[in-house]
């Protein structure tokens, strides 16, 4: 990873208020060093040297993250998120190298009045929470637009755009969606791995498609400029949902069920119609999705054979990172949450190696700099890099915010 950006001033999320009298605190994970640094690339120093002009320099976009730190004992994970008050990890992305990233805070496991989560007040909660942190501080600023993007690129800044996996809070009020928007909420997905009001989601044993209400929504996201994400969706919800949008819409974090045949990766024909419409797949790094028959074990290299077959299918135009990484034990959230995020039913009928972490893409500090280490060690030229690390998302923002 990069050394800390000079933007940088310090800042740990909720510095203005008191601990122990104005929130109850936590012991949370280290951002930094909390696993040992990946080692499987061995980089020239021509090869160090480049990768990390390419990490300074270029617009780098992640498409898909949760930027939170969590606790270091994942006992006390479920007090903690009750609390609703999620800490930003300052520290791990000043050493990120990221201009920019969605960040879908709690989504499903916001559970501060129900262990169900999808709360509508909850989640506002969230957000306002979230946003009254990021007001506080100079260096993530809370991002809307291009010109924002660019703003954050220009000044060596952060730019934190915030981002929901799932309609599910909306219910059956599309105005809702307004409400979101002016939160600033800029990305949002249709469904989770469960059905709702606009679609089906990925664990169902039937998927009926979009919804009247779901074209509804669609059509009112495409007005307001929220770009729409299909990663938990349902197959059939996933082309509805491709062919009912007017503007391209993003596949912020899957990978390939040609390479991986679970329900949470994508068909060939999906990704194919996405690509068609000028969307673009971002590619998932979260533990035990993106493996692969060549590296069982997951690692950046299983990640990559997802990013290269996705490359082979649809161009390397249609494909982008969506890494879904988060500063702490994400195995360990999985683990509490596994009911929450439906993984039985998501990576059903699969058998795989369960790993303590994702070697090489553990954390938001240090996934594009391995990212980009392994493009350049595999002789992608500078424009090729640009183009997925950033410049394919920037391409559909600009299509599709307005």
């Amino acid at each position: 990873m990069l050394e800390p950006s000079d933007r940088y001033t310090g800042y740990t999320a909720y510095d203005y208020l008191e601990a122990g009298k104005d929130y109850r605190e936590f012991r949370y994970a280290k951002q930094i060093g909390r696993v040992p640094a990946y080692e499987g690339l061995q980089l020239t120093d021509a090869q160090k040297e480049r990768s990390e002009r390419l990490l300074r320099e270029e617009t780098v976009i992640s498409l898909h993250e949760h930027v939170q730190v969590f606790p270091e004992d994942m006992g006390e994970l479920r007090d903690h998120i009750r609390q609703g008050r999620e800490p930003t990890g300052y520290q791990g992305l000043a050493r990120s190298g990221l201009t920019a990233v969605f960040d879908n805070g709690m989504d499903g496991t916001c559970c501060i009045s129900s262990d169900a989560g999808w709360k509508y007040q909850d989640v506002l909660f969230d957000l306002g929470v979230r946003m009254a942190d990021l007001a506080h501080q100079d260096f993530v600023i809370k991002a809307e637009s291009i010109k924002d993007i660019r703003h954050a690129a220009e000044t060596g800044r952060v730019a934190h755009i915030f981002a929901l996996e799932a309609a599910t809070m909306i219910e059956n009020e599309v105005d809702r969606l307004d409400v979101l928007y002016g939160f600033g909420v800029r990305q949002m997905g249709i469904a989770y791995s469960e059905a709702n009001m606009l679609g089906g989601g990925l664990k169902e044993r039937g998927d009926g498609g979009l919804t009247y209400f779901g074209e509804r929504a669609v059509e009112r996201m495409n007005k307001l400029g929220i770009a729409i994400d299909i990663s938990h969706s349902g197959d059939q919800t996933c082309l509805d949902v491709i062919k009912h949008s007017r503007v391209p819409v993003f596949i912020t974090h899957a990978g390939a069920r040609g390479l991986w045949p679970t329900n949470r990766m994508k068909t060939d024909e999906t990704i194919i119609e996405c690509a068609k419409r000028g969307g673009v797949i971002g590619i998932e790094a979260a533990p035990h999705t993106t493996i692969s028959p060549q590296h069982p074990k997951h690692s950046l290299e299983s990640v990559m054979d997802h990013f290269q077959y996705c490359v082979d299918l649809v161009g390397l135009e249609h494909v982008s990172f969506g890494p879904d990484t988060l500063f702490g034990d994400h195995v360990g959230l999985h683990d509490a949450f596994s009911s929450n995020l439906s993984l039985g039913q998501a990576h059903a009928n699969v058998e795989y190696e369960k790993q303590p972490y994702v070697d090489g893409i553990e954390n938001p500090a240090e996934a594009f700099y391995n990212i980009i280490g392994w493009l350049v060690k595999h002789d992608y030229s500078d424009d090729e890099i640009r183009a997925v690390v950033g410049g394919n998302t920037m391409r559909v923002l600009e299509e599709v915010w307005v």
